[in-house]
């Protein structure tokens, strides 16, 4: 059975759960899913009950997918991701962002936690990012193209949108949230960087390194979904500090900013219906 093929059933069981075709899709990334306790008239879905969609195993990755209302506009949010290095294709890392797509949604918003490597950014900053750097050796639309969700050659020009970082600057200016920019590198994982690959990493371009959120944007811009990410740099990357990385500082930074993104959040969204 194809993706399409699946994507096509996954949609029916979401519809008849009584999704409302939600405009604005979210992902969000490790420690960060608290948010979904803000949206109004919730639908909960578990991944493991749509079919075809992988099931994240990483801690911090609850696997819902969870449809209803922030600030009066329709949203549709998925409660985790799963990653390669679980084992998982790039084709199946951007199966819930399709069904997103599927769903109705036009403009997305990914969340991720991310190392630091501009030596400005403090643990806990929230980095819009500008652009980003595919270090993962592989893309989500190798193989035949899905021409019924895009074209085979799509641009990637403008990755994350311009005027969706405006809105956000402006938002975030308002609500007194300190919002830096930079550029996101993806890499495999599950081992962190060592601190040589920081420093070419710093010398390629790159202001920020995770191991998500590329495959996705790339499969949205696929299916001309406008794409806004924000990351929450959770430690200085490594060599730039001295410390010992471990994925228990990632999601205890999470709750250390979550009061912070989720007033973001729901302050933005509905600027973006």
């Amino acid at each position: 059975m194809t993706q399409w093929d699946l994507l096509q059933e996954a949609l029916r069981v979401v519809e008849a759960r009584g999704a409302r075709h939600p405009r604005i899709g979210i992902v969000l990334g490790s420690g960060l899913g608290a948010f979904t306790g803000r949206i109004r008239n919730a639908i909960r879905i578990r991944y493991t009950e749509i079919p075809g969609f992988p099931i994240p195993s990483a801690e911090g990755h609850a696997g819902e997918l969870v449809l209803g209302e922030v600030g009066g506009v329709e949203v549709a949010c998925l409660a985790g991701r799963v990653h390669q290095y679980e084992g998982f294709s790039a084709e199946e890392t951007v199966f819930g962002v399709r069904l997103l797509g599927l769903l109705g949604v036009t403009t997305l918003v990914l969340t991720n936690a991310s190392g630091g490597i501009d030596p400005g950014y403090e643990r806990g900053q929230l980095v819009l990012i500008t652009d980003h750097i595919n270090f993962q050796g592989t893309n989500p639309l190798i193989g035949p193209n899905l021409d019924r969700l895009g074209p085979r050659f799509p641009d990637m020009t403008e990755a994350y949108s311009a005027l969706l970082r405006r809105i956000a600057k402006e938002v975030a200016a308002n609500a007194g949230v300190s919002l830096a920019e930079g550029v996101y590198m993806a890499l495999l994982g599950p081992s962190f960087e060592t601190p040589a690959e920081i420093r070419a990493f710093r010398a390629l371009g790159a202001d920020l390194v995770g191991m998500s959120t590329v495959p996705e944007v790339i499969a949205a811009n696929h299916m001309r979904i406008a794409c806004l990410g924000i990351s929450c740099v959770t430690n200085a990357a490594a060599g730039l500090s001295g410390e010992k990385l471990s994925h228990e500082e990632v999601l205890e930074t999470g709750r250390m900013v979550q009061s912070k993104l989720e007033a973001l959040l729901e302050a933005l969204l509905p600027r973006l219906a």
